[in-house]
């Protein structure tokens, strides 16, 4: 008798998880059966974020339990500041939106805490489909050729608002090191800038992401439109094996440690997120619905098609680096502050 009573309570432990996982599961499906789930991107239509953002949403649809009908709407402004602090203080909060900002939104707490009404550490972050490599280019007439004239021509670029990489990068880069990008502001997106390149208001674009100039302009790499001279990060790209990478121009440790801060987004790449206190058992559906997307063979297959990379972070990875970056030493915090701020 012992020995069955035994058994029946080793089955009843066994699987009683199971169970109780059958059911969570099954009230996440209840939940987001019949409803509309919102991806809200920070940027205007047609950029390389938007086009980003609307391919996985296409195959994310039917990842989520209930497969509830995913829509993807814009809401650009302030680098992603605008879309990330209404859904941080506004929500909703019970898991039907989700952002997708600017990979620089997990360092703005740390650099314009004036504009940044949000926590990072405390937003449910889903993950993101890809790190990023920036890239500085310029139109094919410019008279730039190599990442040492910098130093000693004054060039024009394009840029979207303070906070995007598009200005902050070249911004420190001429505080640190002395380059002479000129950087105008303004631009409701990289598509937009590049409109600007072509009808000569701007030469280029200080810092951009290389996947975004795959997807919007790929014809200008084999037309050979534009002049591709160094790239951003904390490694360097397969595809770029000889060229230069502007972290190599830091001519002291602190001058590096600066640099380390504000590529440490390119890590974060094309990120999506949850407001803060959603429920955790549908936080946790949407990171695993994510993660399914990413191994998807037709979400590969059309990201792909579409020149987009993909080399995703699972959301867990994604909340460890946005921890990591929040402890960064306050005096490295300071001098890149000091370094972007309007002047």
């Amino acid at each position: 008798m012992d020995t069955v009573r035994n058994g029946l309570l080793a089955s009843f432990i066994i699987f009683t998880p199971i169970a109780d996982s059958a059911v969570g599961q099954e009230n996440v499906a209840s939940f987001y059966r019949g409803k509309t789930v919102r991806i809200v991107v920070g940027v205007a239509v047609g950029s390389g974020y938007d086009i980003n953002a609307r391919v996985f949403a296409r195959h994310f649809a039917g990842r989520i339990p209930g497969h509830p009908t995913v829509i993807v709407q814009n809401q650009p402004g302030a680098g992603s500041l605008t879309m990330t602090n209404a859904l941080y203080n506004t929500g909703p909060f019970d898991g039907t939106v989700i952002g997708a900002s600017f990979s620089g939104v997990p360092t703005t707490p740390l650099l314009e805490a004036s504009s940044a009404r949000f926590d990072p550490v405390k937003l449910n972050w889903l993950g993101s489909t890809n790190r990023e490599t920036n890239i500085t280019y310029f139109w094919h007439t410019a008279s730039l050729r190599r990442l040492g004239d910098l130093f000693t021509t004054e060039v024009v670029v394009g840029a979207q608002f303070p906070g995007s990489g598009q200005y902050d990068f070249p911004t420190l880069l001429n505080r640190l090191v002395g380059t002479k990008f000129k950087v105008i502001t303004g631009y409701e997106s990289t598509a937009k800038v590049h409109l600007a390149m072509e009808r000569g208001e701007v030469l280029g674009i200080g810092a951009s992401t290389w996947s975004s100039l795959k997807a919007l302009n790929s014809n200008w790499l084999q037309e050979k439109k534009v002049r591709i001279i160094a790239q951003w990060g904390l490694k360097r790209h397969s595809d770029f094996a000889d060229l230069p990478m502007v972290l190599d121009l830091a001519k002291t440790q602190a001058d590096r440690q600066a640099l380390q801060l504000v590529l440490s987004r390119q890590e974060f790449g094309r990120p999506f997120f949850l407001p803060p206190n959603v429920a955790p058992d549908r936080t946790d559906a949407l990171r695993r619905a994510f993660d399914a997307t990413m191994k998807d063979p037709a979400y590969r297959a059309e990201a792909e098609k579409l020149k987009l990379d993909v080399d995703p972070l699972s959301g867990e990875h994604v909340a460890t680096l946005v921890e990591q970056v929040s402890k960064t030493p306050p005096e490295v915090v300071d001098r890149v502050r000091a370094a972007l701020e309007k002047k």
